[in-house]
Formats: structure tokens, C-alpha cells, sequence
């Protein structure tokens, strides 16, 4: 059995209880060493053996797999945060079910939510902000047209970019290009819940000036919207009083469900009479 295993966002301990559990038992390792911190490799027992897949093709990560399962030996192949997004696991799968071997996917936490955590900001604000695009910069590999920053920077969402940390200035020009106003609030968050984290509150056009300032090309999650910085935003309608739920009765809706308690009471008792 293969086990793809989201790492987290970065501190050793905010990988999943079942995440650890599984690296503890596994005989093989297969981590992401550019991006997972290595700490999390303490889980892993004295005689197992581990790779660094930074430096190996998808070919050569696929034969350590199937020779591990030749033995029947069991895999945990560690992605940072969580595999599903930027993970290139489709293609891993699609491999291991052409040789018919079984695996499971262990879910992390996401980075871009270790950055939400560690800046202290709530990515879905009522009136603010409601939806949350994730999403990354053109670079050596292509992203589908239809999916070019401009265009989500007209919806005026919150937007969280990976892989784009290095190429702020054109970032910057395609956000305010797509509708962003060159003052809306950002973040640089390098490393979130590392020991040696770095977050940088700014704008869109102060984005590139401040990574240089701080010395960051990579290994960072650019923040853009309103949310990064709120602070007018209506309460939640959830916990409002007046709101009613499945659970409670509004403070609104009360007084009514009173009144027709009291009525339902009188036409019993004219009934009875």
C-alpha cells in the first residue's frame, strides 16, 4: 500500500494525528525535500528508508514505490500541506493503478491555511468577502487561459497565489490590471508556522519592493484582498440573536412563535368546550 500524506503547513506538529501515525509505520519514505520540513522525518522509525523526491523524476519515485511493494513493504509518499493542491499526485495514481498497486490519501493541512492562522485573518468576512480563489502565477509551466490573474482579480475576491513569489512585479501589474486597486491590502507570508516564518503586511504595488526588502524569492504565499487587513465587516449572521437556525429560535421570530403558541392553546380549548 502506497499512502499519500498531506506534511502540513510546515511546523512539525500540524501534521494530521493519522499522518503521523502512518510515517511511524512506514518502511519506505518518499517526501517532497524542497518544500516539507524536514523535522517531520523524526516520526519515521530508525530502519526506514527514505528518499528526497526533489531530485528524482516521477519515473524514479514510481520504481521506489513498486519495489517497496514487491517486498511488501508500506510507502507513505509526503507531500507539504495538503497533497491535492500543487501535489502532481494524479499522475502518481494513474501510475500505481497501471501496475495495480493500492493507495489512500492521507489530507494535511493546507499552507494557505497556515498563513490564514498565523496572519490572525479570516479569509470569508460577511459583506467583505465570501469566496476564496487559489490559484498561481505563469512561470516555466503554463496555467489555462481562461484562468489568467486578471481574470480573477475582477471577481474582487480573496485571492491566495502560490509558486509566484518570485515574479511580484508582474503579479502586481496583472492584479491591478484585472481590477484590484493598487492600495488593496496583501501579504507576504514566507514559511507560515515555521520557526523562522516572516509575515509581511502591504498592497498590491508595494508587493515586490517589500519581498526585496525582506530577502524573499520562494517558499511564500502572496495574500491579496480586503480580508488581509478588515476592520469594518458586519458579524456573522450564525451567532446573531435575531438569526434563526435549525438550533434557535432568533430573538426576531420569538415574540411570533409566542403569539402563535397562544392561539394554537385557544382554538384546543374552544375545541374542548
Amino acid at each position: 500500500m502506497v499512502h499519500f500524506v498531506g506534511a502540513g503547513p510546515g511546523a512539525k506538529d500540524l501534521i494530521s494525528v493519522r499522518g503521523a501515525n502512518l510515517l511511524q509505520q512506514a518502511d519506505v519514505i518518499v517526501y517532497a525535500g524542497s518544500l516539507v520540513n524536514p523535522q517531520l522525518l523524526e516520526y519515521a522509525k530508525k530502519d526506514a528508508l527514505i528518499y528526497n523526491s526533489a531530485s528524482m523524476t516521477l519515473e524514479e519515485v514510481i520504481a521506489v514505490m513498486e519495489e517497496a511493494e514487491q517486498r511488501g513493504a508500506m510507502t507513505v509518499r509526503l507531500h507539504t500541506g495538503d497533497p491535492s493542491i500543487y501535489g502532481a499526485i494524479k499522475e502518481q495514481m494513474e501510475e500505481l493503478e497501471q501496475r495495480h498497486i493500492a493507495y489512500e490519501l492521507c489530507p494535511g493541512i493546507s499552507s494557505f491555511c497556515g498563513a490564514a492562522a498565523s496572519l490572525g485573518i479570516e479569509y470569508t468576512l460577511p459583506d467583505v468577502s465570501q469566496s476564496v480563489i487559489i490559484t498561481r502565477m505563469e512561470g516555466r509551466t503554463a496555467v489555462p487561459k481562461s484562468e489568467s490573474i486578471e481574470s480573477f482579480a475582477a471577481h474582487q475576491a480573496t485571492m491566495v497565489l502560490f509558486l509566484s513569489s518570485g515574479m511580484l512585479e508582474e503579479l502586481a501589474k496583472r492584479l491591478i490590471a484585472g481590477g484590484y486597486a493598487p492600495d488593496t491590502p496583501a501579504a507576504i507570508c514566507y514559511k507560515a508556522t515555521w520557526p523562522d516564518e516572516k509575515k509581511i503586511l502591504c498592497t498590491v504595488q508595494t508587493l515586490a519592493e517589500r519581498a526585496r526588502e525582506e530577502g524573499i524569492q520562494k517558499t511564500a504565499l502572496i495574500l491579496v484582498g480586503n480580508v488581509v487587513a478588515a476592520k469594518e465587516f458586519r458579524r456573522s449572521d450564525l451567532y446573531h440573536p435575531d438569526f434563526t437556525t435549525e438550533f434557535r429560535v432568533g430573538r426576531n421570530e420569538q415574540g411570533k412563535e409566542k403569539i402563535e403558541k397562544a392561539d394554537e392553546r385557544k382554538r384546543r380549548t374552544r375545541k374542548e368546550i
